[in-house]
């Protein structure tokens, strides 16, 4: 929400390194200060223990070992970090998560389904898991094959780059002996001195992209290939042999390819490349095929936990970890030597090192305090691309153009601001709240009566004028693609910005063309992006480009209370017209018995508003008062059924998650042999059935990560007591803000709820792209030797 002091606290938020970007876990306990993982398992989001949910992380096999994956009690090691920057994915429990998180991490604003496995299922570590390997083609996979030819643009481009640049940092210690052990692999140049986020990087000219094709709509070609039955039964035999469950024979064939056999024969540790196994698990599978051999040091299991353990830290938002806190893993993990085989990993390229300089330039002869970050290639590559992109919008742009009669004709003071801005520049930033959202789109309408081919993309579909972020990749809507794989367009408005991931953002900005400008605009308080990155925070903090912060206030008590908890503060608000109304109970029965009279009643009753335009807001799906329970009784008030298609009555509201990070609402129309068909604002899908569930839950209830982005005319938000340690300053944001004319809180966590909004800030995420952002433009402003 925009007032003047939360645009200030925005701001500082922007300035810190740590960022206002949440991690789409929310509080959920970091795998660095978890409890053991064959102890007591966390609550599922708040709820009940539910490892299975797609909604959350990827699904963690707790329970494996009863399916013959060893480890035993007490194998997996209790890690208890510092809660530093980059720490927290690094240690052993990627749990399920205990907030609504769930809706991200599976980098996940993982999908916002589950599989229905039901209450408190296992992980996919039998058939379940099986179904991603194969199957009918889904608009999801569609979506990513049509992604992935711009993330393989984006490779040609990285692969056509000047060679890199040799560091001029000096360096001592550890940093040193880490940096000379991956000289041949490491591609830093010396960086401009700043500060946390500083990368090191140099200005590179991009090559001319390769002409590609506009992404077609979802063609059966795109599909990833199944495994073939040869590779699944080759695969089962080993997992026979090693005491594992042989349901997993599918995923791993699909994991490791056609050769997956031999690889795990040779590699048992390769298992971890199926999400549901966890390194107790592996190691028990690794014990039984190699004996006495498989010991904690083995080259091949320190070099796959490496891997593994970075791809965790991406599930909760990090593009990168520290050196230190990847060895601490190490570590927990019983690794003798995590140093060695953090190098050993570096030397042989399968994972990348960065340095980075930490406070201000030294005088020369001083050595330069640095440190040493490692990551993946893909969210390094993605962030590098991203970081080149914005550089090259900034940079190509032709001049400003006369908008000022635009500016003079615009609504309000900010959007005249926001014209004159966009007229000047290729790059600009927009900040304010769901009421400053008017203010991108009087921008959008300026331009096309300037005659320029504009695009308005947001997260969340709704919008008259506006297609999704995922659509526009896709290719399914949108302004189409030149013959240079270009969008069509001269401005592209992006809402809901902080949604965006390195990824996702990446292959947004390569599709604008040299000399198109680009404006992104958001909410810094609201939850952040489901997969990994804070793209919008690091943009902000870098500061780079013109930064527009809105003046416009959401309006009326619920505005005036949802700008209070921006700043930290739960105040109090008048409230004539009971647009805002605490409603406390005493047990999570009592909040679902006042959760469904509010639907059913109370609100359509007093405001006129029907019941399915009442939405239902919760922090987790497991519980007695999660989603799950949530939907179950409203189901039986709104429109009670037998559930014959697969637990869905023709008229259930739902949500449809075809991707991860994307909720879309629809309703239940009928079910055939075909699959499940919904209708999607009018427009009709089938979901297969193999595929509903994990794609479809019931929707009158959901967690905050899947509502980000909508807005409904009133808001119930159920906060049982169990939710308690769910609940952070950008959760109840989010959750609060998505009421236009009523929220109603069922209260039932006394003093958390402002202890929350006061103390419990969002969890930072490590990023390289403010330092990439910053080195580019210092190097842009030296001139030429």
């Amino acid at each position: 929400m925009s007032t003047d002091r939360q645009a200030e606290a925005a701001t500082a938020d922007a300035e810190d390194p740590a960022g206002s970007q949440a991690d789409p876990d929310g509080p959920e306990t970091d795998p660095a200060d978890a409890a053991d993982p064959d102890g007591a398992q966390p609550a599922d989001e708040a709820g009940t223990a539910d490892t299975a949910d797609p909604d959350g992380a990827q699904p963690e096999a707790h329970a494996a070992d009863a399916d013959g994956l060893g480890g035993g009690p007490g194998a997996e090691p209790t890690v208890s970090g510092r809660g530093g920057v980059g720490e927290s994915p690094a240690g052993p429990t990627p749990e399920a998560s205990t907030t609504d998180a769930g809706d991200s991490a599976g980098a996940q604003d993982g999908p916002e389904a589950e599989p229905a496995t039901g209450e408190g299922a296992e992980p996919a570590t039998g058939e379940g898991a099986e179904h991603a390997a194969g199957g009918g083609l889904s608009e999801a996979q569609a979506e990513l094959a049509a992604q992935k030819i711009e993330r393989e643009r984006i490779a040609g481009r990285k692969a056509e780059r000047e060679g890199p640049v040799e560091a001029g940092a000096k360096l001592s210690g550890k940093a040193a002996d880490l940096l000379a052990a991956v000289r041949a692999v490491e591609s830093g140049a010396k960086p401009s001195a700043a500060y946390f986020d500083d990368a090191p990087a140099a200005p590179r000219k991009a090559a001319p992209a390769p002409p590609a094709p506009r992404p077609a709509a979802p063609a059966p070609a795109a599909a990833p290939a199944a495994p073939s039955a040869d590779a699944v039964d080759g695969v089962r035999a080993v997992l026979a042999r090693g005491g594992a469950p042989e349901s997993l024979a599918g995923p791993v064939a699909a994991a490791l390819g056609d050769g997956a056999a031999q690889e795990l024969s040779e590699n048992p540790w390769r298992l971890l490349a199926v999400p549901a196994v966890r390194p107790t698990q592996a190691d028990g599978f690794a014990r039984a095929l190699l004996g006495a051999g498989a010991g904690p040091g083995d080259e091949r299991r320190t070099a796959v936990l490496v891997g593994w353990l970075l791809a965790q830290a991406g599930l909760k938002g990090h593009t990168a970890l520290e050196a230190a806190v990847l060895e601490k893993a190490l570590a927990q993990y019983g690794v003798p030597d995590p140093a060695e085989a953090l190098e050993q990993s570096i030397a042989e390229a399968s994972v990348l090192v960065f340095h980075e300089p930490l406070g201000p330039p030294v005088e020369e002869g001083e050595e330069q305090p640095v440190r040493i970050l490692v990551g993946l290639e893909g969210a390094a590559m993605a962030e590098e691309s991203l970081a080149d992109g914005l550089a090259r919008l900034a940079g190509t742009f032709g001049g400003p153009a006369d908008w000022e009669q635009a500016a003079a004709a615009a609504p309000d003071r900010s959007s005249a601001e926001l014209i004159r801005a966009v007229a000047g520049h290729g790059l600009v930033t927009h900040t304010g709240g769901e009421a400053a959202r008017a203010e991108p789109l009087a921008l959008a309408a300026a331009a096309r009566e300037l005659g320029l081919r504009v695009c308005v993309a947001a997260h969340a579909p709704g919008g008259a004028d506006s297609v999704t972020v995922a659509e526009l990749l896709s290719g399914q809507e949108g302004p189409g693609r030149d013959a240079d794989g270009q969008f069509a367009l001269d401005l592209l408005v992006v809402l809901d910005a902080p949604q965006l991931d390195v990824e996702s953002a990446a292959a947004l900005v390569e599709g604008v063309a040299d000399g198109a400008r680009l404006v992104l605009s958001g909410d810094p308080a609201v939850l952040g992006s489901a997969g990994a990155g804070r793209v919008f925070a690091d943009v902000l903090a870098a500061r780079t480009c013109p930064q527009l912060v809105s003046r416009t206030p959401d309006p009326g008590p619920v505005g005036e209370l949802v700008s209070g908890v921006g700043i930290g503060e739960l105040n109090q608000v008048d409230a004539p017209g009971k647009e805002v109304v605490i409603v406390p109970v005493q047990d999570a029965g009592e909040a679902v018995h006042r959760a469904v009279q509010l639907v059913a009643e109370s609100v359509p009753r007093a405001f006129g508003i029907p019941a399915d335009s009442v939405q239902v807001i919760t922090p987790g799906h497991g519980g007695s008062a999660g989603t799950r329970a949530l939907n179950a009784a409203l189901k039986e008030r709104l429109n009670p059924g037998p559930g014959r298609f697969g637990g869905f009555d023709p008229g259930d509201r739902v949500v449809h998650v075809p991707s991860p990070g994307r909720a879309l609402p629809a309703r239940v129309v009928s079910a055939d042999a075909e699959g499940l068909h919904l209708d999607r604002a009018g427009v009709r899908i089938v979901v297969p059935k193999d595929l509903v569930e994990s794609q479809v839950r019931h929707g009158w209830a959901i967690t905050a990560h899947q509502a980000v982005g909508a807005r409904w005319p009133a808001v119930v938000v159920v906060l049982p007591g169990d939710a308690a340690q769910a609940l952070s300053r950008d959760w109840v944001y989010t959750a609060f803000g998505r009421a236009e004319r009523h929220l109603s809180v069922v209260h039932g966590v006394d003093q958390a709820l402002p202890r929350a909004v006061a103390e419990v800030l969002p969890k930072p995420r490590t990023t390289r792209l403010t330092g990439l952002l910053k080195a580019l433009a210092a190097a842009g402003e030296q001139p030429e030797q």
